[in-house]
């Protein structure tokens, strides 16, 4: 069995949480389904011997992480570039009757690796549409793509997914037995992602009927 058919990847050093580590997970297919519920990552990386982080898109295509920027930002000009790379989804907010067991449910993932700068148009134009259909699946059918200069100035990495886990948090608060018949409410305010009403461009430019992508996401 080769290592992408592994139902789990591989533990390293780098992937063994110090904290909580009932919490990690290897498992492929739960770090694809957190990888797949967002599109907003940070991305971490050295620059002049200081720590840098900076949010933002990523997509996922089999097992690569494509993330996107400008050519001029430091964590893309080389074309090899050791990074951290965090996804979180936030499921909901546990109160507890201590201020010292508040918490977060939470679903994340953490990959370490070397992103390289892709350099084939092709390959750097596929992975551009995957970022826009993260955002919003179907939309880099209906829209133009990047032109010549456009595809210039935009950078695009790539980063396999190799050394990779995952952490969840689940369930209500880990109150102490002694706090449970204090005064205060206890439980947890589940947090989910919701779209407001489309809000069309009011440039004068032409305008087309709501497309069927966006009516799904706000139930029009």
């Amino acid at each position: 069995m080769s290592a992408t058919e592994s139902p789990s990847y591989p533990r390293t050093e780098r992937t063994t949480p110090s904290r909580a580590r009932q919490r990690v997970s290897y498992d492929r297919e739960l770090v694809h389904s957190v990888l797949d519920a967002g599109y907003l990552c940070h991305l971490g990386f050295v620059a002049e011997g200081q720590p840098v982080v900076l949010p933002t898109l990523y997509a996922r295509l089999g097992e690569r992480l494509y993330l996107h920027g400008s050519t001029g930002a430091r964590a893309l000009r080389a074309p090899e570039q050791p990074v951290c790379v965090t996804v979180t989804q936030v499921d909901g907010l546990v109160l507890a009757r201590s201020a010292f067991h508040h918490s977060i449910n939470y679903r994340s993932v953490v990959v370490h690796g070397t992103a390289r700068r892709i350099t084939d148009e092709a390959l750097a134009r596929t992975a551009l549409d995957a970022l826009v259909d993260s955002v919003v699946a179907g939309r880099s059918a209906d829209c133009r793509p990047a032109n010549a200069k456009e595809l210039a100035a935009t950078a695009v990495l790539e980063l396999d997914l190799m050394e990779v886990s995952a952490k969840v948090r689940t369930g209500g608060p880990n109150d102490d037995p002694a706090d449970l018949e204090l005064p205060h409410w206890s439980g947890v305010l589940p947090v989910q992602l919701a779209y407001g009403t489309p809000l069309p461009a009011q440039d004068g430019g032409s305008s087309a009927p709501l497309p069927d992508y966006l009516r799904q996401p706000v139930g029009a």
